[in-house]
């Protein structure tokens, strides 16, 4: 429907509107993310953990918007796993989700979104990627990927428990 010029649009009054807080007339919402020290802290732990295992991996940790803030990959960690790192803490914090969980939640949906969902760039379906809790908030994800997928997500959850934030529901 297309309105003329000529004519007013009438408009919701500001003042009967519930979803603008009135008081303070801001339009933006804050955002906890994990901070650079502690998503340095996961990710060494994380490495720590793996060298114990015999694992060389790649562990990466994003904030809440899926932006990469901490990254270490160990000598002998396969070049492709780089990537996978990254895009399963971003899958992990995209959705609040452990990736471990994606093939039992897709069994769950049409056949249209479990397939269109897989090939979604940057999307991991598999084991070792893991939302980062605080206080019940998403603040970022932690992704882990060169072992196993019980591996990668172990070693996922040890750098959580080191810089003890709340694990997620696995």
């Amino acid at each position: 429907m297309c309105i003329p010029d000529s004519q007013p649009v009438h408009f919701e009054s500001p003042d009967t509107m519930t979803n603008y807080p009135s008081a303070t007339n801001t339009r933006s919402v804050g955002q906890r993310l994990i901070d650079a020290l502690a998503a340095s802290d996961a990710v060494r732990s994380s490495v720590a953990y793996a060298q114990a295992l015999g694992a060389a991996v790649n562990v990466a940790v994003v904030d809440v918007s899926g932006v990469l803030v901490a990254y270490l990959r160990m000598p002998g960690a396969p070049l492709h796993s780089i990537d996978i790192a990254i895009d399963k803490a971003y899958t992990a914090v995209s959705f609040g989700l452990a990736t471990s969980q994606w093939h039992g939640v897709l069994q769950e949906h049409s056949d249209a979104v479990r397939e269109g969902i897989v090939r979604r760039p940057r999307f991991v379906a598999f084991g070792g990627g893991l939302p980062i809790l605080e206080n019940g908030l998403r603040i970022g994800g932690i992704g882990v990927s060169g072992g196993s997928e019980q591996q990668d997500e172990a070693i996922a959850l040890a750098g959580l428990k080191a810089i003890g934030l709340a694990e997620p529901q696995l």
